[in-house]
C-alpha cells in the first residue's frame, strides 16, 4: 500500500511536534480573534462632538462620561484643543452622557440611544457655573451678558435668510415658544382690561411699587406689561433684571423667548445656554434653544435639543410638534427626527398631527433615498383624516403623494378635498392647478392660479402687518475680554 492510498485507519499515529501544536493554537486564537473583531466592527457603535461654551467657544479638555442604563458600559474621553471628543467601541443601548469641566456647570443628558453601527454626533454647550446660595439654595446669575441691547427697529422690509417657507417658519416657532410662558396668572391687577390706559396705569403702579420695594417678580409683571404696550426694550431690559435678581428657570425662559420673538437670536441663545446649564431638565428652555438654533440657520442642532426635550417627557405631545414643524420646512430629516416622530405616532394613537407629521417625515426621508414608502405614508394619512375628517394637511399630502406617482386623478380629488376643508391653503390651489394641468383641463388649471395669487398676495401683507407689529431689536455683542 502506497502512502497515497493509505486511509485514516492505516495512517500511523505519528507523534505531533511541539511546533505544530504551538502553531495550530496559534492560527486558532487568531481566527478566534478576527471573528470577534468583525463582530465588534459590525456592532458598535460611536458618539462624537464638540464642546462649547455659550459664545460658541471650543472647550479644550473637558471631561466625557457615557453610562449605559444598565450599568454594564462606562467610555471615558476629553475633548481636544478644538473642543472634540469621540467615544467608541459601544453596544446598541440607551445612554447617559455626562461632561464636566471646572469653571462650568455640568451638563447631563438622558436617554442618548445609540444604534447597532451608529455614528452619532453630539454637541454640548457648557455653561456659567451653578453656584448656589447657602440660605436659598438658588442658582446665582454669575457673569454679565455678553451683549447690549440699544434699541429696536422695524423688520417688516428686512426679508429674511432661506426660503418664505423656512422664514415664516421660524417667525412663527418663535412666537410659539414665548406662548409656552405665558402660563401664569394674569399680571393686571383684578377688574383691569388691557385696554392701552389701564396697561399705562398699571406699569406707573408697578414702578411706584418697586420704589418702594425692588423684588423680581415686579420687574417680571412690568416686563410683561411694557410687551403688551409695544415696548420690547424696556421689556427685555425688566425680563434682564427680574433673572439677575432671581435665576428661576421662569425668569430665564421669559427672558430668552422674549429676545428670541424679537428677531435677536444670538442674544437668546446666550439667555437659553444659561437657563439650560441651570435647568437642564427643562423641556421648554431646551425648545427655546431649539427655535434659536432654527433661527440661527444650524437645523441639525435645533433637532437634537428638540430630541432631547421628547425624551424628558415623551407623552408630551409638545415637542413633537415642534419638531414636525420644522420637518415641514426640511427636504430631509434626520433619521433620529423620523425615529421620534414614529415614537409620537405610536404613543398618541388618537392624535391626527401625530400620524400626519410622521408620514410626512417618512415621505421625505423616503424621496431623499430615492425608495419612498407610499403605502405606508398613505395609510398614516388616513389615519389622521379618519381622527380628524377636518384636518386639511393630510389631505394635502396625499394628493402629493399621488401626483408623485403619476395618480392626477386621484391627486385632484385629494387636492380639492384640502382646499374645501381650508379655502385659504395656498399651496393646495397651486398644486391642485399644476394637477389640473397634467390632466389638459387648462381652464380649471388657470382659475387655480388665480385663487393661488390672490391668497399668496393677501398672506404677504398679513405678513408685513404682523411684522410691523414684532420690531427687532438692536442688540451689540460685546468683546470678551480673557
Amino acid at each position: 500500500m502506497t502512502s497515497a492510498t493509505m486511509t485514516s485507519r492505516t495512517m500511523p499515529n505519528w507523534p505531533m511536534s511541539r511546533g505544530v501544536r504551538l502553531l495550530r493554537c496559534t492560527l486558532a486564537a487568531f481566527f478566534i480573534l478576527a471573528l470577534s473583531s468583525a463582530a465588534c466592527s459590525q456592532e458598535s457603535a460611536s458618539l462624537r462632538g464638540t464642546v462649547r461654551d455659550s459664545q460658541g467657544k471650543p472647550i479644550a479638555d473637558a471631561v466625557v462620561e457615557l453610562f449605559s442604563s444598565d450599568s454594564t458600559q462606562k467610555q471615558t474621553g476629553h475633548s481636544d484643543s478644538q473642543g472634540i471628543y469621540n467615544l467608541t467601541g459601544m453596544r446598541e443601548g440607551v445612554y447617559r452622557l455626562k461632561v464636566t469641566k471646572t469653571g462650568y456647570a455640568e451638563v447631563a443628558i438622558d436617554s442618548v440611544f445609540l444604534r447597532s453601527q451608529e455614528k452619532k454626533t453630539l454637541d454640548v454647550m457648557l455653561g456659567a457655573p451653578d453656584t448656589a446660595e447657602s440660605a436659598l439654595g438658588k442658582p446665582q446669575f454669575s457673569d454679565e451678558p455678553q451683549f447690549t441691547v440699544a434699541g429696536v427697529t422695524d423688520v417688516s422690509n428686512l426679508g429674511g435668510h432661506g426660503s418664505d417657507t423656512v422664514v415664516r417658519t421660524r417667525e412663527a416657532l418663535a412666537e410659539d415658544t414665548a406662548s409656552l410662558g405665558k402660563t401664569g396668572p394674569n399680571v393686571l391687577p383684578a377688574g383691569r382690561s388691557d385696554s392701552e390706559k389701564s396697561l399705562a396705569e398699571s406699569a406707573a403702579h408697578i414702578r411706584s411699587q418697586l420704589a418702594q420695594r425692588d423684588q423680581a417678580d415686579l420687574h417680571r409683571q412690568l416686563a410683561e406689561i411694557e410687551e403688551k404696550l409695544g415696548n420690547p426694550l424696556e421689556a427685555v431690559r425688566q425680563y434682564q433684571r427680574a433673572a439677575e435678581m432671581d435665576p428661576t428657570e421662569n425668569n430665564y425662559f421669559a427672558w430668552g423667548s422674549e429676545v428670541l420673538l424679537h428677531h435677536a437670536p444670538q442674544p437668546a441663545l446666550e439667555i437659553f445656554a444659561k437657563g439650560n446649564a441651570l435647568y437642564p431638565r427643562s423641556e421648554r428652555i431646551l425648545l427655546g434653544l431649539a427655535v434659536t438654533s432654527f433661527a440661527r440657520g444650524t437645523n441639525e442642532d435645533a433637532i437634537q435639543r428638540i430630541c432631547q426635550a421628547s425624551d424628558l417627557n415623551p407623552n408630551d405631545p409638545t415637542p413633537y410638534v415642534f419638531l414636525g414643524r420644522i420637518i415641514l420646512a426640511e427636504t430631509r430629516p434626520s433619521q433620529e427626527a423620523v425615529e421620534k416622530l414614529r415614537r409620537f405616532a405610536a404613543l398618541q394613537t388618537d392624535r391626527p398631527e401625530a400620524k400626519y407629521y410622521y408620514a410626512v417625515a417618512l415621505w421625505k426621508q423616503g424621496k431623499a433615498e430615492g425608495k419612498p414608502a407610499a403605502s405606508q405614508v398613505e395609510s398614516l394619512l388616513n389615519d389622521a383624516l379618519r381622527l380628524d375628517p377636518k384636518f386639511a394637511a393630510p389631505s394635502l399630502q396625499l394628493g402629493i403623494v399621488h401626483a408623485d406617482e403619476g395618480k392626477y386623478a386621484e391627486a385632484v380629488a385629494n387636492y380639492r378635498q384640502a382646499v374645501q376643508l381650508d379655502p385659504e391653503m395656498e399651496e393646495a390651489h397651486y398644486r391642485l392647478a399644476q394637477a389640473y394641468r397634467q390632466l389638459g383641463q387648462a381652464e380649471q388649471a388657470k382659475e387655480e392660479l388665480r385663487v393661488y395669487e390672490q391668497l399668496s398676495k393677501q398672506s404677504a401683507e398679513q405678513e408685513e402687518r404682523r411684522r410691523h407689529e414684532i420690531r427687532q431689536l438692536v442688540y451689540t455683542l460685546r468683546t470678551v475680554q480673557h
